[in-house]
């Protein structure tokens, strides 16, 4: 099928148009657990014609079946977060090779070279625990960067802070990455005027903190880090690329990848620009698992293909897409 190359050599809405129809065919003559469901819709590649029309797979079914599209050997197998007793999703992944193109050439596209970065990677409660996808990339920039100061951090907030700000003031370009509520902790324990770091949160308090609305989180962490803007990673277990935001909550997505909204009555139905619903995501760099993939995330498109993530789903929200999950 396709190579890592083929998918990011991507640039063109028709040259993505294109793939995603090839891949949604590959897909469901060689995923089991998609084809099942998109027969139980009705839907197969004779009456599907257009992106609009393509099944998205419930997230959820990441938690109860093995989504492959492959008979390869499984390399490794990213696992989500969760507290305990919770059924957590699982992504086999059987060629790493897509998800670090991904990762590299998107990162590349928003940001630049990785090499004139040292990065700084916050995330406590992913290095607890195994199966990080978040944590593989972070190493791979760590790595990638070449910076002797590049590193994680644990609990380690004082060393933190010193080596945050003797690089931010030596004119160092700093990628300081970390989930949310670890960041909040950071700037409740020292104050920050940075001017030549990019502060970069990847979501979520892991029940270590109240949820926050993003505009007022992201006013602490502006005023906290003395930033203008905070910058957002969009990107879960079971998606193999990002997309990322620069301020505002405002996402862009890499040419391989593309969000629709559905009608949060009918999830069937993709809503036009503007309008909230659920967000799908295609992610063709998930091509040996599924590319189509409904997420429980809240959130709206505008016209220049950017999107904004309002919210998540409560279960007892999830309407339909329930085929087969348990």
């Amino acid at each position: 099928m396709f190579t890592p190359e083929d998918i990011i050599s991507i640039h063109t809405t028709k040259e993505f148009h294109k793939t995603a129809m090839k891949v949604f065919r590959y897909q469901f003559q060689h995923n089991e657990v998609y084809q099942k469901y998109c027969l139980l819709l009705k839907k197969s590649p004779d009456n599907v014609k257009h992106l609009t029309e393509i099944p998205f797979l419930p997230i959820e079914f990441f938690k109860s079946k093995d989504v492959l599209s492959t008979t390869n050997a499984v390399q490794t197998t990213f696992t989500s977060s969760g507290t305990t007793g919770i059924i957590t999703s699982k992504h086999h992944v059987t060629d790493l090779r897509f998800y670090e193109a991904s990762f590299r050439t998107s990162f590349s596209k928003f940001y630049g070279n990785i090499e004139d970065y040292a990065v700084l990677a916050l995330l406590p409660s992913y290095l607890e625990r195994e199966g990080s996808s978040l944590i593989y990339m972070a190493k791979d920039f760590i790595e990638g960067s070449n910076h002797p100061d590049s590193g994680f951090y644990l609990h380690n907030y004082r060393e933190l802070a010193k080596k945050l700000v003797e690089l931010d003031q030596s004119g160092q370009n700093v990628l300081l990455i970390g989930v949310t509520y670890a960041l909040l902790d950071l700037i409740e324990m020292q104050k920050f005027h940075l001017k030549n770091t990019i502060v970069m949160e990847t979501g979520g308090m892991k029940g270590k903190r109240k949820e926050l609305i993003r505009e007022e989180l992201h006013g602490l962490l502006t005023t906290g880090f003395g930033v203008e803007k905070i910058h957002s990673e969009y990107g879960m277990t079971e998606l193999l690329s990002q997309a990322y935001s620069f301020g505002d909550g405002v996402f862009e997505c890499p040419p391989w990848m593309d969000v629709l909204i559905r009608d949060a009555e009918d999830p069937l139905s993709i809503i036009e620009n503007g309008k909230t619903g659920g967000i799908n995501v295609i992610d063709l760099a998930n091509m040996n698992s599924c590319a189509f993939i409904a997420t429980q995330d809240l959130g709206k498109k505008h016209p220049d293909f950017s999107f904004e993530v309002l919210g998540r789903f409560d279960q007892s929200d999830i309407r339909g897409c329930n085929l087969m999950v348990y």
